[in-house]
């Protein structure tokens, strides 16, 4: 792929006239490269750490640590705040800007903390997130009465990175604990500009909680299988929002009202008149997305044409001066027969089925946990099925059926937490287009 360009293509050509087709857009997209400057634009992160009972002993020092470490890494135009909880919120540290006397006092505050108590997960969490919000009505309070200083300090606050990133190891069981109701406050601060990264350690967290309120968030998540890979998450997801080059990206897909359109990767998608945005968040330097699209079709005439605009767009227009054009991705109504014998983009076939795949196993985890085995067992050899139907002799795709059909001993069997744990991770990460350890793609 060219990079610094969007490209959208579907898995086939033509549509059936008598009936409703359904087709596949794969739509990928790579960031720019970080531009030569000497700054980059300001992060202002809180870090809220769980410290209930359940985090005692290596998993608290380790977390603590990787904060520091994340903590020494900021610049003093940055800004930090941390928040430990269990089921009482202390601010170990109110947000402040990354001085080195700031960073000093906030690792003797951080050696302090220990483990305790229950977990008020949704406490901890909003009170992070009033530490970020208050520098952005901080900035903006500072623009309104600064004479000269007015457009500095607006675009200081315009430019900060705002997010939250949450790490747990347990159960939400005090305070808010209803996941729709955390994954609305989430959506909220991100339409606010504060957005939610998730990690969760171990294997007595909720994985659906903390994925849905990364998704809502626009942020990540994260699972750390132990508390040694604690310090290499946290500084991975660090890491890329130093590196952030594309502020809330947006793919724009213009179709006519006969269309339907919808995304099967897991991005929220918005329809506003004739256009759908899908929410892509912020995308680090050199970064590859995968987006998977599903167009449902009506009637139509043989030898009509119908079509879609695929483009992009984000806060600051980086992706369209990199040279991101609109992309036109056209079909045509044809017999059974033209359909029938049509030609397959193997590239978006395997991109579809990898999606499908993924969605497969997450459903196995959940169905495998309660229970109900012959559900898990069932949904993935489904999907198995279909891909199999048209893979052909493409090596990938049997090669992927004979992996989901080598699993159904695995899932009609009680399966170890752990092991649920980083099945639906693996999948997690194949779905939003991240590696399997958890980081962007590049």
């Amino acid at each position: 792929m060219t990079r610094n360009t969007i490209t959208a293509r579907a898995d086939r050509r033509y549509i059936r006239s008598t009936h409703r087709s359904e087709r596949f857009v794969l739509v990928e997209l790579e960031a720019p490269r970080a531009p030569q400057k000497s700054m980059r634009d300001p992060v202002n992160l809180a870090f809220v750490l769980d410290r209930s009972g359940s985090m005692s002993g290596q998993k608290i020092e380790l977390a603590k640590r990787a904060i520091e470490t994340a903590v020494d890494r900021l610049l003093p135009t940055d800004r930090f705040a941390i928040v430990c909880y269990d089921d009482r919120i202390d601010v170990v540290v109110e947000g402040t800007t990354a001085s080195r006397e700031a960073k000093t006092n906030a690792i003797d505050r951080l050696r302090s903390i220990d483990a305790r108590g229950s977990t008020d997960l949704a406490g901890g969490w909003l009170r992070g997130a009033e530490q970020v919000a208050l520098a952005i009505a901080g900035g903006a309070d500072t623009a309104k009465s600064g004479g000269d200083l007015v457009g500095a300090a607006e675009s200081d606050a315009n430019r900060c990175i705002n997010r939250v990133l949450l790490l747990t190891d347990g159960l939400a069981n005090v305070g808010i604990v209803d996941p729709s109701e955390l994954a609305r406050h989430a959506r909220e601060l991100r339409a606010r500009g504060v957005t939610t990264t998730t990690f969760g350690v171990g294997e007595d967290f909720d994985e659906g909680l903390l994925q849905s309120m990364a998704d809502a968030g626009g942020g990540h998540f994260y699972f750390i299988q132990n508390a040694a890979q604690i310090q290499d998450h946290i500084a991975t997801e660090v890491g890329e929002l130093l590196q952030v080059v594309v502020r809330e990206t947006v793919l724009e897909i213009t179709a006519p009202e006969s269309l339907e359109v919808s995304t099967l990767s897991p991005y929220a998608i918005e329809r506003r008149g004739s256009r759908h945005h899908v929410l892509l968040g912020d995308l680090v330097a050199e970064q590859r997305l995968e987006v998977v699209l599903r167009v449902k079709f009506g009637y139509g005439p043989i030898g009509q044409e119908v079509g879609l605009l695929v483009g992009t767009s984000d806060r600051e227009g980086v992706l369209n001066l990199a040279g991101a054009s609109p992309i036109g991705v056209g079909w045509e109504y044809a017999d059974d027969r033209t359909n029938d014998a049509q030609v397959r983009d193997r590239d978006v076939d395997r991109a579809v089925a990898r999606l499908f795949a993924a969605r497969a196993r997450q459903n196995a985890v959940a169905m495998n946990r309660v229970g109900d085995y012959t559900a898990a067992v069932r949904g993935l050899l489904g999907v198995a099925g279909k891909i199999a139907a048209y893979a052909g002799s493409d090596p990938e795709l049997r090669r992927l059926v004979a992996e989901m059909r080598a699993e159904e001993q695995s899932w009609a069997a009680p399966m170890p937490e752990m092991s649920r744990k980083v099945a639906h991770a693996s999948a997690s990460y194949a779905l939003r287009s991240r590696s399997e350890h958890g980081s962007a793609n590049r």
